[in-house]
């Protein structure tokens, strides 16, 4: 059994498919990492089999689009069970198939039970922040340390970034989101400032991707009941597009939610889903500067961006995701 938090756990995962050359692996936990090893391990040859507490996969994103990437993973052989909680990991008896047995509880109550070779157990982070705390550094938001926007902890001269601290959202404020874009941005200012610089953080909106087989689904900013929780009045509208003008061989159709505030109009989130080949991680890209930035919704149609119908349309597929918004917004 493999916990991934490192680079290290990684080098023994591949120690362990050169020296033992499992057959089966379960994996715990169905986020990012999650899903790029189930992608990594059954391109390999394996039988995996994914369980994830929560109803969908991939739950950084709404469940319309985490069903999209449950049944990418199911059509390339993965079996995903959802809703289901790990309750103990054993070594299977002398004879059974697998060397270890993982046992779990499904929705209702139902026992489940799956032999396997290799468990990676893929559940999140929480920042250790043991030593800080005995220092007499100031805590925040999930235990992380508080840290101001030049990575200053409440300690003099002393400096914290990345997993371990607080992260100042664009959108939300105070948060605890350990990504490892945010970590080298953090990092580069702790490491200026610390040698007498004034830089500060200019905060993160969460902009993600991973690729899962031959889709790729990527978020950034907020989802609806993120939006609402901060006080805000947010309409979510899905739509879907071209990555480039069909009557070229060879488009795909990209997946898109939109959310947008219905009073001030400001974008405030996107969610996609496509082929790996359609762009999605720089579509996302365009979304990301444009909440960065505080652009209304509206304001995205009036980008000026680059067309060739192999690689485009005269409407981005990005604006006309937030042509659709716009509609259903003069609607309500």
């Amino acid at each position: 059994m493999r916990l991934l938090h490192s680079m290290g756990d990684t080098f023994a995962v591949m120690r362990t498919l050169e020296q033992a050359a499992p057959a089966t692996a379960v994996i715990v936990g169905a986020g990012y990492i999650g899903l790029e090893m189930a992608d990594a391990l059954a391109t390999r040859g394996l039988s995996v089999i994914q369980m994830e507490q929560l109803p969908e996969v991939l739950p950084t994103v709404d469940p319309a689009l985490g069903a999209l990437v449950h049944a990418e993973l199911a059509g390339h052989g993965v079996e995903v069970l959802t809703g289901t909680t790990v309750r103990q990991i054993t070594r299977a008896p002398a004879g059974e198939a697998g060397r270890l047995r993982v046992e779990a509880t499904a929705a209702g109550g139902k026992a489940v039970m799956r032999p396997a070779d290799m468990v990676l157990v893929v559940v999140g982070v929480r920042p250790d922040t043991d030593l800080a705390k005995a220092a007499g550094v100031a805590l925040g938001v999930k235990g992380a340390i508080a840290v101001d926007r030049g990575m200053r902890t409440s300690l003099r001269n002393v400096f914290a970034a990345g997993d371990c601290v607080i992260t100042h959202h664009r959108l939300l404020g105070e948060s605890y989101l350990p990504l490892g874009t945010t970590a080298h941005k953090q990092g580069r200012v702790a490491g200026e400032n610390a040698l007498g610089g004034n830089r500060e953080f200019a905060g993160s909106l969460g902009t993600q991707v991973v690729k899962i087989f031959d889709q790729a689904a990527a978020r950034t900013g907020l989802r609806d009941h993120e939006a609402a929780a901060a006080g805000l009045d947010p309409l979510t509208v899905e739509s879907e597009a071209d990555d480039h003008k069909a009557y070229y061989p060879g488009s795909h159709r990209i997946v898109m939610r939109f959310t947008g505030d219905r009073t001030t109009g400001q974008l405030l989130g996107v969610q996609l889903f496509g082929h790996r080949h359609a762009e999605v991680a720089k579509r996302i890209d365009i979304a990301a500067t444009a909440i960065f930035h505080t652009m209304t919704v509206d304001a995205v149609s009036d980008l000026d961006l680059s067309y060739t119908p192999p690689l485009g349309s005269p409407w981005e597929a990005i604006q006309m995701g937030a042509q659709a918004w716009l509609r259903q917004a003069r609607q309500h």
